[in-house]
């Protein structure tokens, strides 16, 4: 009788090549605490302060660059005096421009302040930048030509060219202008030259040795040995060989 063929190479159990040392562990990234978190929140709601009160100069350049429309009166009605002139959308792209260029700032600002950003300085972000715009709005329209048009036409006399009130038209892009660019400039420099979460790290394992044992050549393949000539006789007459130095009948 032959010897039975060495079964396949199995992995062993406390081979370190197929399971990771019980001795090592991933290291996870340290959570941020409360007091961390804590602070992020206060420093989002000072964000959202300063930037509401910068509204206010936001408002006053508005007022002071915005170009005015010309109105001009009879007995009748109060006509424009140019009928073809853009001031009128002049005023919105102006301020939009302006939002824009405080959101530039603004976003650049916080992130150079705080490298490491956070969802509560976002939110602060967006929150001022909204809250100031609405600030600079009601400035500049306070602060502007008067909305009683009549009696300012009344006031100035027939023929006398006076200017319209300060208005917007499109209330929700000059709005939105100043937060939406804060976020995507502090978002953007975050992502390109913040700080990178620590990669996990293995512990240290000691006491094992890494080998590699190749896998028994089972008989008669292309690596093991070549049967002998007794063996090969044996596997002729269809009868298992007892081996080279084996009598027969």
């Amino acid at each position: 009788m032959t010897a039975p063929l060495t079964p396949p190479h199995q992995p062993q159990p406390n081979d370190p090549w197929q399971a990771p040392p019980s001795g090592s562990h991933a290291v996870p990234g340290e959570e941020p605490g409360g007091a961390e978190r804590r602070t992020e929140l206060r420093q989002g709601a000072l964000i959202a302060a300063v930037l509401t009160v910068a509204g206010v100069v936001l408002g006053l350049l508005w007022l002071w660059l915005a170009p005015r429309v010309p109105l001009v009166s009879d007995d009748t009605a109060v006509f424009l005096k140019n009928s073809e002139g853009e001031e009128a959308i002049g005023a919105d792209g102006t301020f939009v421009l302006l939002g824009l260029a405080f959101g530039l700032v603004s976003g650049a600002a916080v992130f150079l302040l705080r490298r490491r950003g956070g969802i509560p300085l976002v939110v602060g972000l967006a929150l001022g930048g909204l809250l100031g715009s609405l600030l600079a709005w009601g400035i500049g329209t306070w602060f502007g030509p008067t909305s009683d048009v009549v009696a300012h036409a009344k006031e100035v006399g027939q023929g006398v060219t006076f200017d319209a009130p300060l208005e917007l038209h499109a209330v929700g892009a000059a709005m939105l202008a100043w937060p939406i660019a804060a976020m995507i400039v502090h978002l953007g420099l975050t992502a390109l030259f913040g700080p990178r979460d620590p990669e996990p790290e293995w512990g240290t394992f000691h006491g094992a040795t890494a080998f590699y044992e190749a896998p028994p050549a089972e008989p008669g393949s292309a690596f093991g040995p070549k049967p002998g000539p007794a063996e090969e006789q044996g596997s002729l007459d269809g009868r298992p060989s007892d081996g080279p130095g084996t009598a027969r009948p």
